[in-house]
């Protein structure tokens, strides 16, 4: 008789990991982080109108696992101006830290944040594959923010012919 090695692999052991309790954690996060946003906006948009910007528009492209912002753009009516050197606080939550931290970022920084911000929350992955490219317009005035989102998608179509 011959001994033989067993074909299949032993059974795993259960998981320790209750990933109830992971999910749970992140949902608590995620609208914690989405408490924040209307306080960011609102600095914002009164850091913007404070410095006589009427309205910015940010462009972004992203494809292949990488996305970046292209550029910023300040505008005063129809004139582009420069972002003033101004600081305004922005809450945000840090990995590791459960407390909300209060960062003092410029203007210019907070409208880049927040545009990121809002990429991920409602096109997750945007820069994934063939990606997207698009364009924010913050309107100070109007005290909203615009999206115009394009994806890209490589297309197939199959044609089938009898003869």
């Amino acid at each position: 008789m011959t001994q033989t090695e067993p074909t299949l692999a032993a059974p795993l052991r259960p998981s320790t990991v209750d990933f109830r309790v992971i999910l749970a954690a992140h949902a608590e996060r995620t609208a914690r982080t989405l408490a924040l946003r209307p306080g960011n906006k609102d600095r914002l948009f009164d850091g913007l109108i404070a410095a006589g910007i009427t309205h910015v528009t940010v462009t972004f492209d992203g494809a292949g696992d990488s996305g970046q912002i292209e550029s910023i753009g300040a505008w005063s009516g129809e004139t582009a101006v420069e972002f003033p050197a101004t600081e305004i606080a922005y809450a945000a939550l840090t990995w590791d830290d459960p407390e909300v931290e209060m960062r003092q970022l410029s203007l210019e920084d907070v409208v880049e944040q927040l545009a990121y911000d809002f990429l991920s929350d409602t096109h997750g992955g945007w820069e994934n594959n063939d990606g997207a490219y698009g364009e924010f317009c913050f309107d100070a005035a109007a005290r909203c923010i615009h999206l115009e989102f394009n994806e890209r998608f490589t297309s197939s179509e199959l044609y089938t012919h009898d003869f």
